[in-house]
C-alpha cells in the first residue's frame, strides 16, 4: 500500500484543507463563530489528506515486522515505505538512518542517550526546553550554555569562539533550532553547521518549528541530525523523527531494551542472557511501533511536496506580512524579536500588549472572538525572560500568573499560522487585537486552575 492510499484526484488549494476548519465555537457575548486556530506552533491541525489516508489504511491495520499474515505484511511494507518517504522529504544521505520516536523531545533525548562518553554539548539559551534540557541527564556529558545572540552573525561568532576554546578536545555536539518557537525567526543553520564542522563538532537541528513551514534538506544544510514531531507537521497520533548519521546510534546501547531492538537473545551458562542488538534503526525502536503515527507523517510529507513547498512558503510569508502590518498599527503592541524587525521568520510571532496581562488578553481573544492563541513562556523560559528584559529570579509561569490586568507579568502571547490558515482568520485576529486595545474586554475574567477564564457573571 503506497503513501497515496486514497484516490489521487484531490484539489490541493491554498489554504490546504485541515480538520476543524468548519468547527463552530460559542462566544460569551452570544452566538457562534468558526474557530480561528492560530496556535499551529503548539500542535498544527491535521491535514484532511492525512486523515483520509489514515482512514483508508485503518481496516488493514496489523502487527509490524513480526507477522506472517497478509495484514501484517501490508502494515510492515507501509511502515518501511513511510521511512523511505520521510527520508526523501528530509534529503537524507544514503548512509543516514531514520529512527521513529514519540516526538521532538523524545528524539533529542534519544540522541542525548547515545552520545559518546565525555561529549561536550553546546546549546544556546534560546532553545525550546526539548533541546535545552536533555543533555544534562547524562552525568558524563558536559554542557556549555551560550548567551542569546542578537544577530545571526553573532550566533555564529559566539559558537566559533566557544568551540575554539573547548577543553579537553574530544567529541562535541551543537544543538540549534531552525526557527524559534517564540519569535519565528530563522537561525543561520548552514553557517552554524559550517562552524561546528570546522572545529570537529557535530550538529543536530531541532526542526520542530522549521519543517512545517520550510523545506529541510540534511545534505544542503549539512547538519548531522534533524529532529521533529509529526503533530507540528499536520499529522496527529504522537510520532516523531530523528534522522541523520548512523554511527553514534549504532555504537550505543539501545535507547529502550526489548523486542524489535534485539536481533538475537540466548541464555548463558551462568544463567544470564547474551543479546545481539540490531545495527539498523530498529536498534532504538523497541516495542510495537506507532505505524499509524508514522504513516501520518509520511502522508503529510507527501501532501506538502505535492502541493509545492515554494507556493506554500510564499503564501505564508504574505500572511505573516499582513499580520505584522496590522499589529504595527497598534502602538500598544510590542512584537518580540532577537534579530530585529527585518529578520526572516516563519509563521510564528509573539508579542505583549501594554496595560494587559497576556493571559487575560488571550482569554478575551478566545471567549469574545473565537480565536485560539497561546500565552505563557512557551517552554522556552530563558528566551522569553531575555526578550522581556526580566531578571532570572523574576516570577513567571505558563498560564495565568497572579498579576492582575494592567500589572507587569512575565508572559507573552503567541500567534502562529500555517498551510491551513485562511486570510479571514488573520484579519479577524488583527481586528480583535485593535478592538481589545481600543475598547477593552466586554466580559469579566478570573483565574481558575492556573488559567484565565471568563467569569460566570454577566458582561462588563
Amino acid at each position: 500500500m503506497s503513501v497515496s492510499a486514497v484516490a489521487a484526484d484531490r484539489s490541493l488549494c491554498a489554504p490546504l484543507p485541515v480538520l476543524g476548519r468548519d468547527v463552530l465555537v460559542p462566544l460569551v457575548t452570544g452566538g457562534e463563530v468558526d474557530y480561528a486556530a492560530l496556535d499551529y506552533a503548539a500542535s498544527a491541525p491535521a491535514l484532511q489528506r492525512v486523515w483520509d489516508d489514515v482512514a483508508a489504511y485503518a481496516p488493514y491495520y496489523g502487527s509490524v515486522h513480526r507477522g506472517a499474515g497478509y495484514l501484517s505484511q501490508l502494515s510492515t511494507d507501509l511502515f518501511e515505505n513511510s521511512r523511505e518517504t520521510i527520508a526523501e522529504f528530509l534529503g537524507c544521505r544514503a548512509e543516514d538512518q531514520v529512527v521513529f520516536t514519540r516526538s521532538t523531545t523524545d528524539s533529542l533525548n534519544l540522541l542525548a542517550a547515545v552520545l559518546p562518553q565525555g561529549t561536550r554539548v553546546f546549546v544556546f539559551e534560546t532553545e525550546h526546553h526539548a533541546s535545552l534540557l536533555p543533555w544534562e541527564q547524562r552525568p558524563d556529558v558536559a554542557v556549555t550554555y551560550l548567551n542569546a545572540p542578537r544577530t545571526p552573525q553573532q550566533a555564529v561568532d559566539t559558537l566559533e569562539k566557544a568551540l575554539a576554546t573547548r577543553e579537553p578536545y574530544g567529541p562535541a555536539l551543537v544543538c540549534v533550532t531552525g526557527a524559534s518557537n517564540v519569535t519565528g525567526e530563522l537561525w543561520p543553520v548552514q553557517e552554524l553547521a559550517a562552524a561546528a564542522h570546522a572545529h570537529g563538532a557535530r550538529i543536530v537541528l531541532d526542526a520542530a518549528q522549521l519543517v512545517p513551514h520550510h523545506p529541510v534538506d540534511l545534505g544542503e544544510l549539512d547538519v548531522d541530525w534533524v529532529a521533529f514531531s509529526g503533530h507540528k507537521l499536520y499529522a496527529p497520533f504522537g510520532a516523531g523523527v530523528l534522522a541523520g548519521r548512523a554511527d553514534w546510534l549504532r555504537d550505543a546501547e539501545p535507547y529502550l531494551a526489548g523486542g524489535g531492538a534485539s536481533r538475537k537473545v540466548s541464555r548463558r551458562t551462568d544463567g544470564g542472557v547474551d543479546v545481539e542488538w540490531h545495527t539498523t534503526a530498529a536498534r532504538h525502536e523497541a516495542g510495537s511501533p506507532n505505524v499509524i503515527g508514522v504513516y501520518a507523517i509520511a502522508s503529510a510529507c507527501q501532501a506538502l511536496t505535492e502541493a509545492g513547498f515554494d507556493g506554500l512558503v510564499a503564501r505564508e510569508q504574505e500572511l505573516i506580512a499582513r499580520l505584522r502590518a496590522g499589529l504595527a498599527d497598534v502602538p500598544e503592541v510590542t512584537v518580540l524579536s532577537l534579530f530585529g524587525e527585518d529578520a526572516a521568520r516563519v509563521g510564528v510571532l509573539s508579542f505583549v500588549v501594554e496595560g494587559w496581562n497576556s493571559s487575560h488578553f488571550a482569554a478575551a481573544l478566545s471567549a469574545e472572538y473565537g480565536i485560539g492563541v497561546r500565552d505563557g513562556l512557551f517552554c522556552a523560559h530563558p528566551l522569553v525572560r531575555t526578550l522581556l528584559g526580566s531578571e532570572p529570579q523574576d516570577p513567571g509561569e505558563c498560564g495565568a500568573p497572579d498579576a492582575a490586568p494592567g500589572e507587569k507579568s512575565l508572559n507573552a502571547i503567541r500567534v502562529s499560522l500555517g498551510v491551513g490558515t485562511p486570510d479571514e482568520h488573520v484579519d479577524r485576529f488583527v481586528r480583535a487585537v485593535t478592538e481589545l486595545v481600543t475598547n477593552g474586554a466586554r466580559w469579566n475574567y478570573r483565574t481558575e486552575g492556573g488559567r484565565c477564564v471568563p467569569a460566570a457573571r454577566s458582561a462588563v
